[in-house]
Protein backbone atom coordinates (compact mmCIF):
# COMPACT_ATOMS: atom_id res chain seq x y z
CA UNK A 1 0.00 0.00 0.00
CA UNK A 2 1.38 3.43 -1.44
CA UNK A 3 1.92 5.81 1.52
CA UNK A 4 2.32 9.60 1.18
CA UNK A 5 5.47 11.31 1.64
CA UNK A 6 5.44 12.40 5.21
CA UNK A 7 2.71 10.76 6.09
CA UNK A 8 3.11 7.89 8.50
CA UNK A 9 1.80 4.06 7.12
CA UNK A 10 -1.27 2.63 9.00
CA UNK A 11 -0.17 0.41 12.02
CA UNK A 12 -0.57 -3.45 10.97
CA UNK A 13 -3.45 -5.24 12.87
CA UNK A 14 -3.66 -8.12 15.14
CA UNK A 15 -5.67 -9.51 17.38
CA UNK A 16 -3.20 -10.46 19.68
CA UNK A 17 0.63 -9.33 19.87
CA UNK A 18 2.33 -11.41 21.96
CA UNK A 19 6.14 -9.25 23.68
CA UNK A 20 8.93 -11.95 23.90
CA UNK A 21 10.22 -14.83 22.24
CA UNK A 22 11.59 -17.28 24.77
CA UNK A 23 10.16 -20.08 25.86
CA UNK A 24 6.45 -18.33 26.72
CA UNK A 25 6.43 -16.61 23.11
CA UNK A 26 6.98 -19.52 21.36
CA UNK A 27 4.12 -21.70 23.09
CA UNK A 28 2.00 -19.01 22.76
CA UNK A 29 2.61 -19.05 19.63
CA UNK A 30 1.89 -22.77 19.24
CA UNK A 31 -1.37 -22.11 20.77
CA UNK A 32 -2.47 -19.09 19.22
CA UNK A 33 -1.45 -20.48 15.66
CA UNK A 34 -3.69 -23.02 16.48
CA UNK A 35 -6.72 -21.45 17.20
CA UNK A 36 -6.17 -19.50 14.04
CA UNK A 37 -6.11 -16.30 15.53
CA UNK A 38 -4.22 -13.25 14.19
CA UNK A 39 -0.94 -12.89 15.89
CA UNK A 40 2.52 -11.62 15.50
CA UNK A 41 5.34 -12.18 18.22
CA UNK A 42 8.15 -9.26 18.99
CA UNK A 43 11.35 -10.14 20.19
CA UNK A 44 14.58 -7.78 20.56
CA UNK A 45 17.06 -10.73 19.84
CA UNK A 46 17.80 -11.95 16.33
CA UNK A 47 16.08 -15.39 17.23
CA UNK A 48 14.01 -17.45 19.65
CA UNK A 49 15.07 -18.41 22.84
CA UNK A 50 14.78 -15.90 25.16
CA UNK A 51 17.04 -15.87 28.33
CA UNK A 52 18.67 -18.87 26.82
CA UNK A 53 19.90 -16.78 23.44
CA UNK A 54 21.25 -14.25 25.55
CA UNK A 55 22.62 -15.96 28.61
CA UNK A 56 25.52 -17.53 27.00
CA UNK A 57 28.42 -17.81 29.31
CA UNK A 58 30.20 -20.48 30.25
CA UNK A 59 28.74 -23.28 32.43
CA UNK A 60 25.37 -21.78 31.75
CA UNK A 61 22.64 -24.89 32.20
CA UNK A 62 19.81 -25.63 33.76
CA UNK A 63 18.75 -26.19 37.68
CA UNK A 64 15.77 -28.32 36.60
CA UNK A 65 15.92 -31.82 35.39
CA UNK A 66 15.70 -31.92 31.44
CA UNK A 67 12.83 -33.89 30.94
CA UNK A 68 10.46 -31.86 33.38
CA UNK A 69 12.12 -28.62 31.96
CA UNK A 70 10.28 -29.26 28.87
CA UNK A 71 6.74 -28.39 26.89
CA UNK A 72 3.70 -30.92 27.71
CA UNK A 73 1.28 -29.68 25.01
CA UNK A 74 2.36 -32.62 22.76
CA UNK A 75 3.04 -36.09 23.35
CA UNK A 76 4.74 -36.62 20.17
CA UNK A 77 7.55 -34.14 20.71
CA UNK A 78 7.58 -35.50 24.59
CA UNK A 79 8.13 -38.86 22.77
CA UNK A 80 10.66 -37.82 20.09
CA UNK A 81 13.29 -35.47 21.71
CA UNK A 82 16.20 -36.85 24.02
CA UNK A 83 18.16 -34.33 26.04
CA UNK A 84 21.95 -35.37 26.51
CA UNK A 85 22.30 -34.51 30.46
CA UNK A 86 20.13 -34.58 33.37
CA UNK A 87 20.60 -30.44 33.23
CA UNK A 88 20.15 -29.26 29.94
CA UNK A 89 23.40 -26.51 28.89
CA UNK A 90 22.19 -23.54 27.31
CA UNK A 91 23.08 -24.52 23.92
CA UNK A 92 21.31 -28.23 24.27
CA UNK A 93 18.38 -25.97 25.45
CA UNK A 94 18.51 -23.59 22.69
CA UNK A 95 18.33 -26.47 20.30
CA UNK A 96 15.42 -27.46 22.06
CA UNK A 97 13.43 -24.15 21.61
CA UNK A 98 14.27 -23.98 17.69
CA UNK A 99 13.35 -27.37 17.06
CA UNK A 100 9.87 -26.67 18.49
CA UNK A 101 9.52 -23.55 16.30
CA UNK A 102 10.63 -25.15 13.39
CA UNK A 103 8.45 -28.21 13.63
CA UNK A 104 5.20 -26.53 14.60
CA UNK A 105 6.27 -24.21 11.49
CA UNK A 106 5.59 -20.87 13.43
CA UNK A 107 8.94 -19.35 12.45
CA UNK A 108 7.33 -16.49 10.90
CA UNK A 109 5.05 -15.20 12.85
CA UNK A 110 8.17 -13.32 14.79
CA UNK A 111 9.50 -9.96 14.01
CA UNK A 112 13.02 -10.51 15.13
CA UNK A 113 15.40 -7.48 16.22
CA UNK A 114 11.43 -5.62 17.38
CA UNK A 115 12.35 -4.49 20.71
CA UNK A 116 8.85 -2.53 22.26
CA UNK A 117 8.78 0.83 23.07
CA UNK A 118 5.19 1.78 24.33
CA UNK A 119 1.99 -0.12 24.85
CA UNK A 120 -0.75 2.70 24.94
CA UNK A 121 -4.51 1.79 25.42
CA UNK A 122 -6.98 3.71 23.13
CA UNK A 123 -9.84 4.14 25.70
CA UNK A 124 -12.31 4.92 22.35
CA UNK A 125 -11.47 2.24 20.14
CA UNK A 126 -11.01 -0.43 22.98
CA UNK A 127 -7.33 -1.33 20.93
CA UNK A 128 -3.85 -1.43 22.13
CA UNK A 129 -1.40 0.95 19.97
CA UNK A 130 2.36 -0.49 19.69
CA UNK A 131 5.47 1.29 19.28
CA UNK A 132 8.47 -0.53 18.67
CA UNK A 133 12.03 1.42 18.66
CA UNK A 134 13.06 0.66 14.71
CA UNK A 135 9.74 2.23 14.09
CA UNK A 136 7.22 -0.25 13.35
CA UNK A 137 3.84 0.04 14.69
CA UNK A 138 1.38 -2.22 15.61
CA UNK A 139 -2.50 -2.26 16.49
CA UNK A 140 -3.89 -4.46 18.36
CA UNK A 141 -6.88 -5.82 20.33
CA UNK A 142 -4.51 -7.91 23.38
CA UNK A 143 -1.19 -8.03 24.12
CA UNK A 144 0.53 -10.49 26.21
CA UNK A 145 3.53 -9.61 27.58
CA UNK A 146 5.86 -13.17 27.74
CA UNK A 147 9.02 -10.53 28.53
CA UNK A 148 10.00 -13.10 31.09
CA UNK A 149 11.30 -13.10 34.74
CA UNK A 150 15.04 -12.74 34.39
CA UNK A 151 15.60 -10.42 31.01
CA UNK A 152 16.25 -7.27 32.44
CA UNK A 153 19.73 -7.42 33.07
CA UNK A 154 21.27 -5.39 36.28
CA UNK A 155 24.16 -3.49 35.21
CA UNK A 156 25.49 -1.66 38.44
CA UNK A 157 26.01 2.21 37.40
CA UNK A 158 30.03 1.73 38.31
CA UNK A 159 31.83 5.18 37.39
CA UNK A 160 34.90 4.77 35.19
CA UNK A 161 33.86 2.46 33.55
CA UNK A 162 34.40 3.88 30.11
CA UNK A 163 37.77 4.54 31.06
CA UNK A 164 38.93 0.60 31.39
CA UNK A 165 41.11 -0.84 28.73
CA UNK A 166 39.66 -4.23 29.22
CA UNK A 167 36.50 -6.42 28.41
CA UNK A 168 33.80 -5.82 30.24
CA UNK A 169 31.13 -8.53 29.83
CA UNK A 170 27.59 -9.36 31.59
CA UNK A 171 26.40 -12.84 32.02
CA UNK A 172 23.06 -12.15 30.75
CA UNK A 173 24.02 -10.30 27.54
CA UNK A 174 26.81 -12.85 26.95
CA UNK A 175 28.45 -12.35 22.98
CA UNK A 176 27.51 -14.95 20.40
CA UNK A 177 31.34 -15.75 19.15
CA UNK A 178 33.63 -17.14 21.88
CA UNK A 179 35.23 -15.63 24.95
CA UNK A 180 38.94 -16.80 25.49
CA UNK A 181 39.91 -16.74 29.05
CA UNK A 182 43.47 -18.41 28.84
CA UNK A 183 46.37 -16.30 30.19
CA UNK A 184 43.95 -13.26 30.82
CA UNK A 185 43.39 -11.52 34.69
CA UNK A 186 39.32 -11.79 35.47
CA UNK A 187 37.48 -10.46 38.05
CA UNK A 188 34.24 -11.86 38.64
CA UNK A 189 31.43 -9.66 40.59
CA UNK A 190 28.71 -11.15 42.22
CA UNK A 191 28.16 -14.90 43.27
CA UNK A 192 24.54 -15.83 42.42
CA UNK A 193 23.77 -18.18 39.95
CA UNK A 194 25.10 -17.39 37.06
CA UNK A 195 28.16 -17.00 38.78
CA UNK A 196 28.28 -20.26 40.84
CA UNK A 197 28.04 -21.94 37.35
CA UNK A 198 31.06 -19.26 35.26
CA UNK A 199 33.77 -19.48 38.26
CA UNK A 200 34.70 -23.55 37.92
CA UNK A 201 35.04 -23.09 34.18
CA UNK A 202 36.62 -19.30 33.68
CA UNK A 203 38.87 -20.72 36.66
CA UNK A 204 40.52 -23.01 34.60
CA UNK A 205 41.75 -20.81 31.39
CA UNK A 206 42.56 -17.45 33.46
CA UNK A 207 45.82 -16.79 34.45
CA UNK A 208 44.15 -15.34 37.44
CA UNK A 209 40.61 -15.27 38.88
CA UNK A 210 39.71 -12.88 41.42
CA UNK A 211 36.11 -13.39 42.44
CA UNK A 212 34.42 -10.03 44.36
CA UNK A 213 31.71 -11.32 46.58
CA UNK A 214 29.43 -9.58 48.57
CA UNK A 215 27.24 -11.79 49.94
CA UNK A 216 28.12 -15.90 50.27
CA UNK A 217 25.82 -17.92 48.64
CA UNK A 218 24.07 -21.30 49.67
CA UNK A 219 25.28 -23.64 46.96
CA UNK A 220 24.27 -27.34 46.55
CA UNK A 221 25.45 -29.89 44.13
CA UNK A 222 23.76 -30.44 40.72
CA UNK A 223 25.16 -33.66 40.30
CA UNK A 224 24.73 -33.35 36.76
CA UNK A 225 25.28 -36.27 34.38
CA UNK A 226 24.81 -37.97 31.27
CA UNK A 227 20.55 -38.62 30.97
CA UNK A 228 20.15 -41.88 32.10
CA UNK A 229 18.16 -43.88 29.37
CA UNK A 230 16.06 -46.46 31.40
CA UNK A 231 15.06 -43.22 33.35
CA UNK A 232 14.41 -41.51 30.32
CA UNK A 233 12.46 -44.65 29.72
CA UNK A 234 10.85 -45.23 32.54
CA UNK A 235 9.64 -41.62 32.30
CA UNK A 236 8.18 -41.43 28.64
CA UNK A 237 6.70 -44.94 29.21
CA UNK A 238 3.67 -42.54 31.55
CA UNK A 239 4.54 -38.85 30.75
CA UNK A 240 0.92 -38.02 31.57
CA UNK A 241 1.65 -39.25 34.64
CA UNK A 242 4.29 -37.96 35.54
CA UNK A 243 3.27 -34.53 34.81
CA UNK A 244 0.46 -34.95 37.18
CA UNK A 245 2.44 -35.38 40.07
CA UNK A 246 4.53 -32.89 39.34
CA UNK A 247 1.61 -30.10 39.24
CA UNK A 248 0.54 -31.75 42.78
CA UNK A 249 4.11 -30.22 44.26
CA UNK A 250 4.37 -26.94 45.51
CA UNK A 251 7.39 -25.93 42.83
CA UNK A 252 5.94 -28.15 40.08
CA UNK A 253 8.56 -29.91 39.58
CA UNK A 254 10.84 -33.01 41.10
CA UNK A 255 7.82 -35.70 41.78
CA UNK A 256 10.73 -38.74 41.66
CA UNK A 257 12.05 -36.90 45.07
CA UNK A 258 9.76 -37.62 47.72
CA UNK A 259 8.65 -34.86 50.30
CA UNK A 260 9.24 -35.39 53.95
CA UNK A 261 6.75 -35.85 56.09
CA UNK A 262 8.84 -35.01 59.26
CA UNK A 263 9.79 -31.55 60.94
CA UNK A 264 13.53 -31.47 61.87
CA UNK A 265 13.11 -31.57 65.47
CA UNK A 266 10.63 -34.70 65.20
CA UNK A 267 13.79 -37.02 64.93
CA UNK A 268 17.40 -37.32 65.93
CA UNK A 269 20.63 -35.62 65.49
CA UNK A 270 21.56 -38.58 63.36
CA UNK A 271 18.28 -38.95 61.15
CA UNK A 272 18.71 -35.35 60.28
CA UNK A 273 21.84 -35.61 59.29
CA UNK A 274 21.49 -39.04 57.24
CA UNK A 275 18.28 -37.21 55.19
CA UNK A 276 20.14 -34.37 54.58
CA UNK A 277 23.61 -35.97 53.39
CA UNK A 278 20.67 -38.15 51.55
CA UNK A 279 20.13 -35.18 49.13
CA UNK A 280 23.32 -33.46 49.12
CA UNK A 281 24.58 -36.69 47.55
CA UNK A 282 21.19 -36.52 44.91
CA UNK A 283 21.99 -33.00 43.73
CA UNK A 284 19.11 -30.89 43.08
CA UNK A 285 16.61 -27.83 44.32
CA UNK A 286 14.67 -30.54 46.36
CA UNK A 287 17.43 -30.35 49.34
CA UNK A 288 15.14 -28.40 51.81
CA UNK A 289 12.68 -30.63 50.74
CA UNK A 290 13.76 -33.93 53.63
CA UNK A 291 11.91 -31.79 56.29
CA UNK A 292 7.77 -29.63 56.14
CA UNK A 293 9.15 -26.58 58.24
CA UNK A 294 12.39 -25.77 56.42
CA UNK A 295 11.25 -22.80 55.09
CA UNK A 296 8.74 -21.96 58.21
CA UNK A 297 10.35 -22.39 61.23
CA UNK A 298 13.79 -20.50 61.28
CA UNK A 299 15.91 -23.10 64.07
CA UNK A 300 14.87 -25.62 61.61
CA UNK A 301 15.96 -23.53 59.08
CA UNK A 302 19.26 -22.73 61.17
CA UNK A 303 19.95 -26.78 60.96
CA UNK A 304 19.74 -26.98 57.16
CA UNK A 305 21.88 -23.96 57.03
CA UNK A 306 24.55 -25.65 59.31
CA UNK A 307 24.77 -28.88 57.65
CA UNK A 308 25.87 -26.75 54.38
CA UNK A 309 27.91 -24.51 55.79
CA UNK A 310 30.01 -27.98 57.33
CA UNK A 311 30.52 -29.52 54.07
CA UNK A 312 31.73 -25.90 52.85
CA UNK A 313 34.13 -25.97 55.51
CA UNK A 314 35.13 -29.95 54.30
CA UNK A 315 35.41 -28.70 50.55
CA UNK A 316 37.77 -25.47 50.64
CA UNK A 317 40.78 -26.33 52.17
CA UNK A 318 41.75 -22.41 53.65
CA UNK A 319 39.63 -21.69 56.55
CA UNK A 320 39.80 -17.99 56.30
CA UNK A 321 37.95 -18.79 52.51
CA UNK A 322 36.19 -21.27 53.39
CA UNK A 323 34.34 -18.69 56.41
CA UNK A 324 33.94 -16.23 53.94
CA UNK A 325 32.02 -18.55 51.48
CA UNK A 326 29.49 -19.33 54.54
CA UNK A 327 26.96 -17.86 54.05
CA UNK A 328 24.83 -16.39 57.61
CA UNK A 329 21.21 -15.67 56.27
CA UNK A 330 18.69 -18.10 55.73
CA UNK A 331 18.99 -20.39 53.77
CA UNK A 332 16.47 -20.97 50.71
CA UNK A 333 14.41 -17.43 51.56
CA UNK A 334 17.21 -16.59 48.31
CA UNK A 335 16.93 -19.30 45.37
CA UNK A 336 19.63 -22.12 46.13
CA UNK A 337 22.03 -22.22 43.66
CA UNK A 338 23.15 -25.60 41.85
CA UNK A 339 26.58 -26.34 41.69
CA UNK A 340 29.51 -28.36 39.63
CA UNK A 341 32.87 -27.83 41.37
CA UNK A 342 32.20 -24.16 42.64
CA UNK A 343 33.71 -24.65 46.08
CA UNK A 344 36.59 -26.78 44.89
CA UNK A 345 37.53 -23.65 42.71
CA UNK A 346 38.75 -21.98 45.36
CA UNK A 347 41.27 -24.42 46.48
CA UNK A 348 43.09 -23.49 43.11
CA UNK A 349 46.66 -21.66 43.44
CA UNK A 350 44.89 -19.49 40.89
CA UNK A 351 41.57 -18.00 42.29
CA UNK A 352 41.55 -15.51 44.92
CA UNK A 353 37.85 -14.57 46.57
CA UNK A 354 37.80 -11.10 47.41
CA UNK A 355 35.15 -9.98 50.09
CA UNK A 356 33.33 -6.69 49.47
CA UNK A 357 30.77 -6.83 52.05
CA UNK A 358 32.11 -3.83 53.44
CA UNK A 359 34.29 -2.25 51.23
CA UNK A 360 32.01 -2.57 47.67
CA UNK A 361 33.37 -2.39 44.50
CA UNK A 362 33.56 1.72 43.93
CA UNK A 363 34.41 2.14 40.21
CA UNK A 364 36.52 1.20 37.49
CA UNK A 365 39.89 2.15 36.80
CA UNK A 366 41.78 2.18 33.51
CA UNK A 367 43.42 -1.14 34.76
CA UNK A 368 41.02 -2.79 36.34
CA UNK A 369 38.70 -2.07 39.81
CA UNK A 370 38.87 -0.34 42.80
CA UNK A 371 36.99 -2.46 45.27
CA UNK A 372 37.87 -3.76 49.18
CA UNK A 373 39.94 -0.31 49.64
CA UNK A 374 42.67 -1.43 46.96
CA UNK A 375 43.10 -1.51 43.01
CA UNK A 376 42.66 -4.47 41.21
CA UNK A 377 44.41 -5.20 37.83
CA UNK A 378 42.64 -6.83 35.33
CA UNK A 379 42.45 -7.48 31.92
CA UNK A 380 38.57 -8.72 31.73
CA UNK A 381 35.60 -7.85 34.14
CA UNK A 382 32.51 -10.11 34.39
CA UNK A 383 29.80 -8.70 35.82
CA UNK A 384 27.36 -11.57 36.90
CA UNK A 385 24.79 -8.92 38.84
CA UNK A 386 21.77 -10.34 37.67
CA UNK A 387 18.16 -9.08 36.94
CA UNK A 388 15.94 -6.59 37.87
CA UNK A 389 13.46 -9.47 38.56
CA UNK A 390 10.32 -10.05 37.78
CA UNK A 391 8.98 -6.85 37.08
CA UNK A 392 12.16 -5.35 35.01
CA UNK A 393 11.19 -6.10 31.88
CA UNK A 394 7.66 -5.14 31.91
CA UNK A 395 8.28 -1.49 33.20
CA UNK A 396 11.26 -0.85 30.36
CA UNK A 397 8.09 -0.66 28.38
CA UNK A 398 6.10 2.27 28.62
CA UNK A 399 2.95 0.83 29.13
CA UNK A 400 -0.40 3.43 29.64
CA UNK A 401 -3.87 1.83 30.53
CA UNK A 402 -7.28 3.42 30.84
CA UNK A 403 -7.27 7.13 31.63
CA UNK A 404 -3.90 7.56 30.76
CA UNK A 405 -1.97 6.10 33.70
CA UNK A 406 1.45 4.09 33.21
CA UNK A 407 2.32 0.75 34.99
CA UNK A 408 4.84 2.92 35.96
CA UNK A 409 2.53 4.31 37.86
CA UNK A 410 0.46 1.96 39.28
CA UNK A 411 3.24 -0.44 40.53
CA UNK A 412 5.10 2.74 42.34
CA UNK A 413 4.49 1.06 45.72
CA UNK A 414 5.21 -2.65 44.39
CA UNK A 415 3.28 -4.05 41.92
CA UNK A 416 0.10 -5.43 41.99
CA UNK A 417 -1.88 -8.01 39.92
CA UNK A 418 -4.76 -10.03 39.54
CA UNK A 419 -3.70 -13.72 39.49
CA UNK A 420 -0.30 -13.11 38.59
CA UNK A 421 -2.30 -12.43 35.10
CA UNK A 422 -4.06 -9.39 34.72
CA UNK A 423 -3.48 -5.33 36.52
CA UNK A 424 -6.56 -3.33 36.89
CA UNK A 425 -7.16 -0.49 34.38
CA UNK A 426 -5.13 -2.06 31.84
CA UNK A 427 -7.85 -4.08 30.17
CA UNK A 428 -7.05 -7.31 27.53
CA UNK A 429 -3.47 -6.93 28.85
CA UNK A 430 -2.17 -10.44 29.91
CA UNK A 431 1.00 -10.92 31.63
CA UNK A 432 3.07 -14.31 32.05
CA UNK A 433 4.28 -15.21 34.87
CA UNK A 434 4.08 -11.93 36.22
CA UNK A 435 3.96 -10.53 39.52
CA UNK A 436 1.82 -12.80 42.33
CA UNK A 437 1.96 -15.55 40.44
CA UNK A 438 4.10 -18.53 41.46
CA UNK A 439 6.60 -18.32 38.56
CA UNK A 440 10.40 -18.00 40.02
CA UNK A 441 9.11 -20.64 42.65
CA UNK A 442 8.55 -23.35 39.84
CA UNK A 443 9.27 -25.09 36.92
CA UNK A 444 9.21 -22.19 34.71
CA UNK A 445 8.11 -24.15 31.94
CA UNK A 446 5.09 -25.35 34.17
CA UNK A 447 3.85 -22.03 34.88
CA UNK A 448 4.18 -20.76 31.18
CA UNK A 449 2.20 -23.39 29.61
CA UNK A 450 -0.14 -23.12 32.52
CA UNK A 451 -0.53 -19.29 31.53
CA UNK A 452 -0.56 -19.58 28.17
CA UNK A 453 -3.32 -22.13 28.00
CA UNK A 454 -5.28 -19.93 30.09
CA UNK A 455 -4.88 -16.55 28.90
CA UNK A 456 -5.85 -18.36 25.02
CA UNK A 457 -8.47 -19.62 26.75
CA UNK A 458 -9.63 -16.24 28.09
CA UNK A 459 -9.29 -14.54 25.30
CA UNK A 460 -11.26 -16.84 23.34
CA UNK A 461 -14.18 -16.46 25.32
CA UNK A 462 -13.71 -12.85 25.29
CA UNK A 463 -14.46 -13.17 21.46
CA UNK A 464 -17.24 -15.80 22.10
CA UNK A 465 -19.20 -13.09 24.65
CA UNK A 466 -19.01 -10.30 21.95
CA UNK A 467 -16.81 -8.71 24.39
CA UNK A 468 -14.48 -6.70 23.37
CA UNK A 469 -12.37 -6.41 26.42
CA UNK A 470 -11.95 -7.43 29.57
CA UNK A 471 -10.50 -5.58 32.64
CA UNK A 472 -9.43 -7.20 36.03
CA UNK A 473 -11.40 -5.20 38.70
CA UNK A 474 -9.71 -3.10 41.62
CA UNK A 475 -11.19 -5.00 44.36
CA UNK A 476 -9.94 -8.43 42.88
CA UNK A 477 -6.22 -6.99 42.20
CA UNK A 478 -6.10 -5.56 46.05
CA UNK A 479 -7.59 -8.79 47.41
CA UNK A 480 -5.17 -11.03 45.24
CA UNK A 481 -2.20 -8.97 46.51
CA UNK A 482 -3.00 -9.15 49.81
CA UNK A 483 -3.26 -12.65 49.62
CA UNK A 484 0.05 -12.99 48.08
CA UNK A 485 1.56 -11.35 50.72
CA UNK A 486 -0.79 -13.23 53.07
CA UNK A 487 1.20 -16.29 51.92
CA UNK A 488 4.67 -15.10 51.57
CA UNK A 489 4.52 -14.28 55.36
CA UNK A 490 3.45 -17.71 56.58
CA UNK A 491 7.26 -18.85 55.51
CA UNK A 492 10.83 -17.41 55.65
CA UNK A 493 11.19 -16.20 51.79
CA UNK A 494 10.38 -12.41 52.75
CA UNK A 495 13.40 -13.08 55.73
CA UNK A 496 15.82 -12.26 53.40
CA UNK A 497 16.96 -9.49 51.19
CA UNK A 498 16.23 -10.93 47.64
CA UNK A 499 15.75 -10.34 44.49
CA UNK A 500 12.30 -11.89 44.81
CA UNK A 501 12.01 -8.36 47.21
CA UNK A 502 13.39 -6.46 44.48
CA UNK A 503 16.22 -5.81 47.26
CA UNK A 504 19.35 -6.53 44.49
CA UNK A 505 18.22 -2.98 42.55
CA UNK A 506 18.31 0.28 44.55
CA UNK A 507 15.34 2.22 45.24
CA UNK A 508 12.82 -0.74 43.79
CA UNK A 509 9.55 -0.78 46.21
CA UNK A 510 9.90 -3.84 48.75
CA UNK A 511 7.71 -6.49 48.14
CA UNK A 512 7.70 -10.14 47.75
CA UNK A 513 6.88 -10.39 44.16
CA UNK A 514 6.19 -14.23 43.29
CA UNK A 515 3.10 -16.88 44.99
CA UNK A 516 4.52 -19.61 47.03
CA UNK A 517 2.51 -23.11 45.97
CA UNK A 518 1.52 -23.94 42.67
CA UNK A 519 -1.14 -26.24 43.16
CA UNK A 520 -3.87 -24.25 45.17
CA UNK A 521 -2.64 -21.16 42.40
CA UNK A 522 -3.37 -23.42 39.57
CA UNK A 523 -7.05 -24.65 41.15
CA UNK A 524 -7.91 -21.13 42.07
CA UNK A 525 -7.38 -19.80 38.12
CA UNK A 526 -9.09 -23.17 36.62
CA UNK A 527 -12.13 -22.02 38.97
CA UNK A 528 -12.41 -18.52 38.26
CA UNK A 529 -12.40 -19.83 34.58
CA UNK A 530 -15.08 -22.38 34.75
CA UNK A 531 -17.28 -20.10 37.11
CA UNK A 532 -17.52 -16.88 34.17
CA UNK A 533 -13.98 -15.26 35.27
CA UNK A 534 -15.01 -13.80 38.44
CA UNK A 535 -12.44 -10.45 39.25
CA UNK A 536 -12.68 -9.40 35.98
CA UNK A 537 -15.43 -6.85 34.17
CA UNK A 538 -16.04 -7.89 30.43
CA UNK A 539 -16.58 -5.07 28.55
Amino acid sequence: MHTPAGQEPDPEQFDVVVVGGGLAGVRLAVGLAARGLRFCVLEAGSDVGGVWFWNRYPGARCDVDSVEYSYQFSEDLQQEWDWTERYGSQPEILRYITHVVERFEIKDRFRFGHRLRSAVFDDSQQRWRLDCDNGTRLDTTFVVMATGCLSSVNEPPFPGREDFGGRVLHTGRWPHEPVEFTDRVVGVVGTGSSAVQAIPIIARHARTLYVFQRTAAYVVPARNRPADPEEVRAVKADYAGFRARNNERPRAFDSRTPLGTARVFDVSPEERAAEFQRRWSAGGLGFLGGFVDCMTDEAANAVAAEFIRGKIREIVDDPHTAELLSPRHLVGCKRLCLDSGYFEAFNRDNVVLVDVSREPVERFEPSGLRAAGRSWRLDDVVLATGFDAITGALLDVDIVGTSGRSLREHWADGPRTYLGLAVHGFPNLFTVTGPGSPSVLTNMVVSIEHHADWIIDCIEAVRRAGARRIDATADAEQAWSEHVAEVAAGTLFPQCNSWFLGANIPGKPRSFMPLFGFPAYRRRCTEVAETGYPGFVLG
